[in-house]
């Protein structure tokens, strides 16, 4: 997303380089990143978060869809971002990006230091996302959530994948979760 540039390699999405773009050449191409720290205007309400968001793009969804995904935000769209729960600011930041109706949303440890029950919700919204067809790249530590959304995983240590493969299969191979992930 233009945060870091890779020193070598490339990142292409539907055949177009982006390693070494700006982040908003990297939006408009397709990719959207929901940030481990949110990053939504607190200052905004729910509402304006969302039609901010779509405001550049050029599709993008109706807000009514983004509450349709997250009921929770249509009852909470006049509070400001500073007077949602950690899970609510995490479901608008999640709209948000969505907003833009991206090829690839990328989220970044999404399920930390929420309660289980809004864990719950957050996977559930993921996997109806993948299943209208909507491409999500997850990176969390939550091996309990992380396996039961993703059909494939990828094990990372110290910048290297160490091991992949179907996430069924990773869930299924003891040795691979205490090889890798002391479990």
């Amino acid at each position: 997303m233009g945060v870091v540039t890779p020193r070598a390699g490339k990142v292409a999405l539907d055949g177009v380089d982006l390693a070494g773009q700006k982040s908003h050449t990297i939006a408009q191409a397709g990719m959207q990143l929901v940030h481990e720290d949110r990053r939504i205007f607190g200052s905004l309400n729910v509402e304006e978060n969302l039609i901010l968001a779509g405001l550049t793009a050029k599709d993008r969804w109706p807000v009514e869809r983004a509450y349709d995904m997250f009921p929770r935000l249509k009852e909470r769209r006049g509070s400001r971002g500073t007077d949602l729960s950690g899970g609510e600011q995490q479901m608008l930041a999640i709209a948000r990006a969505l907003m833009r109706q991206p090829k690839i949303i990328l989220l970044d440890e999404p399920f930390e230091g929420l309660a289980p029950v809004i864990v719950r919700d957050l996977v559930k919204a993921c996997r109806d996302l993948a299943a209208s067809g909507q491409t999500v790249v997850l990176v969390e530590q939550n091996l309990a959530a992380t396996l039961a959304l993703a059909q494939r995983a990828y094990i990372i240590n110290n910048g290297h994948i160490v091991h992949e493969g179907p996430a069924a299969e990773i869930k299924a191979n003891p040795d691979v979760l205490q090889r890798y992930l002391g479990v």
